[in-house]
């Protein structure tokens, strides 16, 4: 498995190339644009772009869907049936399927969005979109939100081993151990400490 980050100063935001070797093809995660370096990364590895996986609807994370389908020809997954007007091919939590030869679990974490959808491929890297980020989680409207948000988390994502890798939508790579220790969203009593006006940009 090859993972190349591309950061968008659209946004501030990441996107993933994930790359099988193996047969040939690739994945794209939560694509803000699709630049020529990320074009260059696909063709020359001659990787078919066979699917594009959406954490959640927010434009700085998938305003790069329609160069991509005016150049190649995935499946769009996300829990939206359209998204920029592309036919998606709807996932809900707990669902299992298999792109470019990868084992993929879709994970429902709403909270920052309702449609808040996470991936684990291959039982080991977690791409989170901005459920979690290293050191934070995402924002949310209100502290019934958060904290609703920190529980999903917990449940959801924190009984996943401790080596998994954490992709996020913002910031560096972390892992799951990392969070558990660091992350400032686990504190006790960081959602009524929140100011209205949340300084985040996640």
């Amino acid at each position: 498995m090859k993972i190349y980050q591309h950061y968008s100063i659209f946004g501030f935001a990441n996107s993933y190339i994930v790359g099988n070797e193996d047969v040939g093809k690739a994945l794209v995660v939560d694509p803000a644009e699709l630049s020529p370096t990320m074009i260059e990364k696909i063709e020359q590895h001659h990787f078919d772009l066979s699917g594009i996986l959406i954490t959640h609807n927010h434009i700085h994370h998938i305003n790069g869907l329609s160069t991509i389908m005016k150049i190649y020809s995935p499946t769009i997954y996300a829990s939206n049936a359209r998204l920029l007007d592309f036919q998606c091919r709807k996932v809900k939590d707990g669902d299992v399927f298999m792109e470019a030869g990868y084992e993929i679990k879709a994970i429902a974490v709403p909270g920052h969005s309702q449609d808040s959808i996470v991936y684990l491929l291959a039982e080991m890297f977690l791409f989170t979109g901005d459920a979690i980020h290293a050191g934070l989680i995402g924002k949310t409207n209100s502290t019934f939100n958060t904290n609703a948000l920190i529980a999903r988390i917990r449940q959801k994502l924190f009984s996943l081993p401790g080596n998994t890798v954490i992709f996020p939508g913002h910031g560096p790579p972390s892992t799951i151990a990392t969070e558990k220790k660091a992350n400032i969203a686990f504190q006790e009593g960081f959602a009524e400490q929140l100011r209205s006006k949340y300084d985040f940009f996640v």
